[in-house]
């Protein structure tokens, strides 16, 4: 579901630079929110992406549309489930077809939202644990040969609540924990070839569903630097792991202005 990527620098308040120029990034859930920051710095630097949607397909055009009127031929999208078992294999396939290469796997996308105690449901483990953590070990399973032959490297995209629970959310704070100790085993399964790395964003973007004023001010003043952050934030972490950091694997980065020692 071929469609196109965005203008470098101007939006994600990164500046342009093109030192990942000839590198093909993937990037699930790039479509919207922090993923689109993810994928705007990437090709901001000179890398093609692959945009992977689920529901957000417009948005995933809109982007590629953007991108592709900076740099032709640099971008394209796709729209799957990550939960559906062929995906995997599709969409490392689909990206290889259209660049010809794998370099970076970004495990971004995710669901999430409150599973109560009392009121968890099969359905709710099989969807947080199926986006947050058994859709990244396939994906990096299935771009594991590629991503050894390129010298490549997978980013996974965790939270802080991974190592801290978040109150009335203990089946996705499971799920990011559990993606944490993927991130080191795929260090260790894939080294020296790939190296694997992880980012813990703290209050960066606020959910989607409605939050209370008050409730947002007690987490920006249980975060040291009493400020929230933005998703370029996130954006520059990854192009550090991506381009900065040749010696750096199976490590975990809080990008979180200080939430993680603040609590």
């Amino acid at each position: 579901m071929a469609a196109k990527l965005y203008t470098p620098g101007t939006h994600s308040g990164i500046e342009p630079s093109q030192h990942l120029s000839g590198r093909t990034a993937l990037v699930t859930g790039g479509g919207r929110r922090v993923g689109a920051a993810i994928v705007r710095a990437l090709h901001g630097a000179g890398a093609n992406v692959m945009i992977h949607c689920n529901r957000s397909l417009t948005a995933a055009r809109a982007l590629a549309a953007e991108l592709e009127s900076a740099r032709p031929d640099s971008t394209a999208v796709i729209a799957c489930d990550l939960l559906d078992p062929e995906t995997p294999q599709r969409l490392i396939g689909q990206t290889h077809e259209r660049f010809a290469a794998l370099h970076l796997l970004v495990n971004n996308a995710s669901s999430f939202y409150p599973t109560p105690l009392g009121e968890i449901t099969l359905a709710d483990w099989d969807d947080l644990l199926g986006t947050n953590l058994r859709a990244p070990l396939l994906l990096a399973q299935a771009a594991a040969p590629e991503l050894r032959r390129t010298q490549g490297a997978v980013l996974n995209i965790v939270d802080i609540h991974g190592l801290r629970p978040l109150r009335n959310h203990a089946v996705y704070s499971v799920a990011k924990a559990g993606l944490i100790m993927l991130t080191r085993a795929l260090a260790r399964e894939l080294a020296p070839e790939v190296r694997v790395n992880a980012i813990a964003p703290g209050p960066v973007l606020w959910p989607e569903a409605p939050m209370a004023e008050e409730q947002k001010a007690a987490i920006i003043d249980k975060t040291p630097l009493h400020r929230h952050g933005a998703p370029a934030d996130i954006a520059r972490a990854v192009l550090f792991f991506a381009s900065e950091a040749p010696f750096v694997t199976g490590q975990i980065l809080a990008v979180d202005g200080g939430r993680s020692i603040g609590w």
